[in-house]
């Protein structure tokens, strides 16, 4: 089974402020923009719609509310799919193309080769977890969620210049697989993306 990426240039405390944020405004946006896929998420979900799920509406209307949210953690993962539609409405989609799709430990290949560059201050595989969403979000398995601050960003684009530095000095650069060094390459062109605006960083979900 494939796994895919979605990732957002964006605010991130700006993003991060719609949770709870009771705008009403918001919503209505939501629901012009997006309400076929509101309509194709319901019918994609239905069995778990059913079974007492909020429908994708509803689960937008609640991160934005700050809940109630259901009891049920078979249900979370709605309430993670209205907080990467947030991020779908307000951030810019960055290119996906070296993680979508992708299969097994992947990312965590990825992250590798970024350490083999030094740079350990951001991590794809964090995009898996659920330590991206704001509180008072409930965490599921899928979507992941994760985000690059701008502050780890800045430390990650800093830990590679240290690194260039010194493959400079060396003549030796570290051993990578193409295909890693293609991926390793996109990340820091999400990166550099957020640098050049003040306060915008990086939101991931792996789905």
């Amino acid at each position: 089974m494939s796994s895919s990426l979605s990732v957002y240039l964006l605010d991130v405390a700006a993003t991060r402020a719609l949770v709870g944020s009771c705008d009403e405004q918001l919503l209505e946006t939501v629901r012009r923009s997006f309400g076929d896929d509101l309509a194709r998420d319901d019918d994609y979900f239905s069995s778990e719609i059913e079974q007492g799920a909020p429908t994708a509406y509803e689960a937008l209307r609640a991160v934005v509310h700050g809940g109630p949210f259901s009891d049920d953690k078979n249900h979370a993962f709605q309430y993670g799919y209205a907080y990467r539609r947030l991020c779908e409405l307000t951030g810019s989609f960055l290119d996906n193309s070296s993680f979508t799709p992708h299969r097994g430990d992947w990312l965590s290949t990825v992250d590798q080769g970024l350490a083999a560059l030094g740079v350990t201050a951001v991590s794809v595989e964090e995009f898996s977890y659920g330590s991206g969403l704001p509180t008072p979000v409930p965490r599921a398995y899928t979507p992941g969620c994760g985000e690059w601050t701008p502050d780890r960003i800045a430390e990650a684009l800093g830990q590679f210049d240290a690194t260039k530095r010194a493959v400079d000095a060396s003549g030796q650069a570290p051993p990578l697989e193409p295909e890693v060094v293609d991926a390793v390459m996109m990340c820091f062109a999400w990166m550099r993306r957020a640098q050049a605006r003040s306060g915008f960083g990086v939101i991931g979900f792996r789905s």
